[in-house]
């Protein structure tokens, strides 16, 4: 074998160590890095040798971009507020739907109520007091402003009826006995007049030797309810 071949077998195949290895991986990052710098000075030296013009239409083509940016940001700015006030007047009309279902609650007499009004109290010892003169009574309060008004345990509403006389009188089909004790919710400087007027409840009670007193307060609790009852045929007309 001749030195020429020696060399040869001693070059092929080559014998790589791992510490070879290690600096060919260094050396290859150490490149792609000097690409990477070189490829961003150019860019930087191509915008600098870039021409006026040039560089007044990336500023311009910059600020439409920025324009185009701030207008988006005002547009959803906007659904925001549209969203909040969206949703404060969707609670403001929940409110008020509970407010109006409370209100109807108290005049269809299925919620209990409080508030200022009077106490009314009718003895009646003899057994002379008649179904009409409770009637005449519940007329009196409403006229005067009574929004709510209950008669021992029996809750008064628009369509309540009165039966029975001599100690045997009925509230839509309810017996109630002597005392008859009214609780009316209202404003009392209107109720109390409205039945000690000459001639008025007051009096017709006691010349059937009845006993009626009145008495205000701050606080009148109606607390006697009515099952809500759903109508046989009226139906809502709204759509």
């Amino acid at each position: 074998m001749t030195g020429r071949q020696r060399l040869i077998a001693g070059l092929w195949p080559p014998r790589v160590t791992r510490a070879q290895l290690i600096v060919a991986l260094l050396l290859f990052v150490l490149g792609l890095g000097l690409a990477i710098q070189v490829r961003s000075t150019s860019d930087n030296s191509a915008l600098r040798g870039a021409r006026q013009e040039d560089l007044v239409r990336i500023l311009d083509e910059l600020d439409d971009r920025t324009t185009r940016l701030e207008d988006e940001k005002a547009r959803l700015e906007d659904q925001r507020t549209e969203l909040e006030t969206s949703s404060d007047q969707a609670e403001e009309a929940r409110k008020q739907t509970q407010e109006k279902e409370r209100q109807l609650g108290i005049l269809a007499g299925t919620v209990a109520a409080e508030g200022p009004g009077i106490t009314l109290t009718i003895g009646d010892a003899s057994g002379a007091v008649e179904s009409d003169m409770l009637l005449d009574a519940i007329q009196e309060l409403r006229a005067a402003g009574a929004e709510a008004i209950q008669i021992n345990d029996v809750r008064v509403v628009a369509d309540s009826y009165l039966s029975g006389s001599g100690g045997d009188i009925e509230v839509d089909g309810q017996k109630i006995g002597a005392p008859y004790r009214f609780k009316v919710i209202g404003k009392p400087q209107d109720l109390e007049p409205a039945l000690n007027i000459p001639g008025g409840v007051v009096q017709t009670l006691e010349k059937e030797q009845a006993t009626a007193s009145v008495t205000r307060s701050e606080k009148i609790v109606v607390d006697a309810l009515r099952p809500a009852e759903r109508p046989d045929y009226a139906r809502s007309s709204s759509r």
